[in-house]
């Protein structure tokens, strides 16, 4: 038994492609270029859970598969954000191209390949998917920032309204309380709110 342990600097590879063969020279290719292939399969369902379970950086997807298409995967992966995804076809038609790249495919690949081709197309899609993920963690901190905002005013204003605080003793009064209680002041506001602390 190996007791290799993965190496954290190197691309973790996921591939679905039902025909061994290119399989086979997929991985091998990929391991001379320094890329670590953590897991493959043959079908567009199975690549799904390898996904899951494996949570490479970037799946390689035939679009013909038996079962579920690359594209229809592809579509699922980039949904909940699993990795970034290159598509491998021997098909180059536009209206393929157009389908792929509305299903979130971030690199794309024609075979016959070379490693010329394929090294790009995963680099360029680990690049749009970093991206990706960083706009998203911006819009949920931004989300938050937001909710957190009207919660801070839905309690200023019961502060002020029930209990005759000005707006600013009212806040003064959450930020005390938080510090004192070791809570967020969104904890703070939310128990103002539930009526669990009053300003005594």
């Amino acid at each position: 038994m190996s007791n290799e342990q993965p190496d954290p600097k190197r691309t973790r590879v996921v591939i679905a492609e039902d025909e061994a063969i290119i399989r086979m020279d997929l991985v091998e290719t990929l391991a001379e270029e320094g890329y670590e292939v953590v897991g493959e399969c043959g079908s567009g369902d199975e690549v799904i859970a390898l996904v899951a379970e494996l949570h490479p950086d970037v799946a390689i997807l035939d679009v013909k598969m038996p079962g579920r298409d690359g594209i229809s995967a592809a579509r699922e992966l980039t949904e909940h954000r699993s990795c970034a995804v290159v598509l491998l076809t021997a098909f180059s038609q536009r209206e393929l191209i157009e389908e792929a790249r509305d299903a979130g495919v971030m690199g794309y690949v024609v075979k016959p390949f070379e490693p010329s081709d394929l090294v790009p197309a995963i680099e360029i899609a680990l690049g749009r998917f970093a991206e990706m993920q960083a706009l998203a963690a911006e819009k949920d901190g931004l989300a938050g920032k937001l909710a957190d905002r009207k919660l801070l005013d839905r309690a200023k204003g019961v502060l002020t309204d029930n209990f005759g605080l000005g707006e600013q003793d009212a806040f003064r009064f959450l930020q005390r309380t938080a510090m004192n209680e070791r809570r967020s002041i969104g904890a703070v506001c939310e128990a103002v709110l539930a009526g669990e602390i009053t300003p005594t």
